[in-house]
């Protein structure tokens, strides 16, 4: 199995040299290709303003025809509580980000249990999820030790590069 870190690595190598334009490896019947975007990809990237950084097409997002259920005029008035949240204590909590963009497991196989809940504590190397992208499960590392204090993220949702999955209380 392919590192995340080494396919990051190759990924900045990719960008940085002007001759390679692709590059497809194979090992232990993994099979990884990373190309580089020709000018006209490039400029139609740059005009769908995908977040992710490196040119993989995005999954199409579902359109949703949702109405807004009728709320009682009590209801209406009423403030609105505010949603439990670690917006207070946020400053002093870690993010785990998403790598890459791709569909987020909470864990190994279907049948098995999570590879973290909210309460366990993680280590700088244990593996909190894996990020499935371009048919490659990439484990993605907790990288702090700490507390897991919300998992934002939902098994078998699509996640973007960047999104916060996990807050951890930093030890």
């Amino acid at each position: 199995m392919f590192k995340l870190s080494e396919i990051k690595e190759l990924i900045k190598l990719l960008d940085q040299t002007s001759s390679v334009h692709e590059l497809e490896i194979e090992s232990e019947g993994m099979k990884l290709a990373i190309r580089k975007p020709d000018r006209t990809e490039s400029e139609q990237a740059a005009v769908q303003a995908a977040p992710y950084a490196y040119p993989f097409a995005a999954a199409p997002q579902p359109q949703h025809n949702i109405q807004p259920a009728a709320v009682p005029a009590a209801a209406a008035t009423a403030p609105a509580a505010a949603p439990e949240s670690h917006e207070s204590s946020q400053g002093t909590l870690h993010k785990i980000v998403s790598p890459m963009v791709g569909t987020f497991y909470s864990a190994a196989s279907p049948d098995s249990p999570s590879f973290v809940s909210v309460g366990d504590r993680v280590h700088e190397k244990s593996t909190v999820c894996i990020i499935e992208a371009m048919k490659l499960m990439n484990e993605l590392e907790a990288e702090v030790k700490g507390e897991i204090v919300s998992v934002l993220a939902e098994n078998g949702q699509l996640v973007e590069y960047g999104q916060p999955l996990f807050l951890v209380k930093p030890e």
